[in-house]
Order: C-alpha cells, then sequence, then structure tokens
C-alpha cells in the first residue's frame, strides 16, 4: 500500500516526531496524521461504513485516539500507518457494533418484563407476576439511573422511544455516526450495571 511506504529519510522523520509527542508535544503528530488522514479516510473507514458523515466522525475519533495513546506505540522501524489502521478498524466495528448491541439490549429488556398474567390464574398467581414485574422493571430502572444523562438519553430515544437514528441524533444535536459511538457506548455501560457477563459482549 501507498499509504505505508516510506523511504529511510521519512522513517527516521517519522521516528523523530513520533518520540517528540511521546515526550509531550502533541503537536508533533499534526504531520503524520495529515499524512495518513486521506488513506485512512478513503481505502479503511469509508468502504467499511458507506457513509460519508459516519467515517468522517470516525476518523476524528481516530486521529484523537492516536493522540491519546500516542505513547502505547512501539517503534519497530516501520510506518506508523498500519497501527493507525488498526485503531480505525477497532472505530468502525464499533460502529457496526452499536447497531447489533441496540437490538440485542431491547431484547434483553423485554424479555426481562415478564408477559402478562393469564386472567383466569389465581389472584395469588397474578399478584406474585405483577410484583415480579414491578421488580424486574425496578431493576432496569436502576441499571439507567447509574448511567450519565447523554447515555440514558440515547437508550431512551433509540431503544424506549424507537426513534429513528437520525432523530435521535438530531435531538442529541450530534451527527449520526457519533450517536452510534455513543449509544455502543450507551449500551455497553448499561448491560455491564445490568449485570451481563463478559461472554455477553461478544
Amino acid at each position: 500500500m501507498a499509504s505505508e511506504a516510506a523511504t529511510a529519510v521519512e522513517l527516521d522523520e517519522e521516528q523523530r516526531l513520533v518520540e517528540e509527542a511521546q515526550r509531550g508535544n502533541l503537536d508533533a503528530m499534526r504531520p503524520l496524521l495529515e499524512r495518513y488522514a486521506p488513506p485512512l479516510y478513503s481505502t479503511v473507514i469509508l468502504p467499511r461504513l458507506g457513509d460519508a458523515a459516519t467515517a468522517e466522525d470516525v476518523l476524528r475519533d481516530t486521529l484523537a485516539t492516536a493522540v491519546e495513546k500516542i505513547n502505547r506505540f512501539t517503534w519497530q522501524g516501520k510506518t506508523i500507518y498500519p497501527w493507525l489502521r488498526q485503531i480505525a478498524i477497532n472505530k468502525v466495528y464499533d460502529v457496526h457494533r452499536a447497531s447489533k448491541r441496540s437490538r440485542r439490549l431491547a431484547d434483553a429488556m423485554a424479555q426481562e418484563l415478564p408477559s402478562e398474567t393469564d386472567p383466569d390464574a389465581s389472584p395469588d398467581a397474578q399478584m406474585m407476576a405483577e410484583e415480579e414485574r414491578t421488580l424486574h422493571r425496578a431493576r432496569i430502572d436502576e441499571a439507567l439511573a447509574g448511567l450519565n444523562e447523554r447515555y440514558r438519553t440515547a437508550i431512551q430515544l433509540r431503544l424506549v422511544e424507537e426513534l429513528a437514528r437520525e432523530e435521535c441524533a438530531r435531538r442529541l444535536e450530534v451527527t449520526v455516526g457519533t450517536f452510534d459511538v455513543l449509544l455502543h457506548r450507551a449500551v455497553r455501560a448499561f448491560r455491564k450495571r445490568f449485570g451481563d457477563t463478559p461472554g455477553d459482549e461478544s
């Protein structure tokens, strides 16, 4: 890939900039991000998402994460591009999982609320069923209450009110791509508080 190809001089310059950034001068990352942002967007992110607005959001998130985690990068005599590419792929995967997880969470919430009691059941059975519904509803409400406001709002709009992603994004004053990432994080936080096991995260 052309974006991964670099001359010895370019590699030396990359190494200098990376090491400078790792010493605390994060502005040193700017030339590297400006160089690799176009290929990340056009060959990694956009083809995997198919939506320009979402891809732009993911690109920004990718570059911000790269700056934030530059101290975790270990120079191995190669261009930094493969590391950036992997971050971008992880971000794309998060967006795809957000939609899948929101559907799973909606199903899980529905399953936690028992179905209506048989009208022919005894009064005691009906009372026990109602108590069970109240308990499960309280458990869901408790998990939601433990989330920050934006997470609660994202779940309320998308999963409870079942609004379109575009409308959810409009109400939160973010792009659709940003909303997808926000909802993914909100669902993950909810599932953690609700008591899902690690195996449910796949």
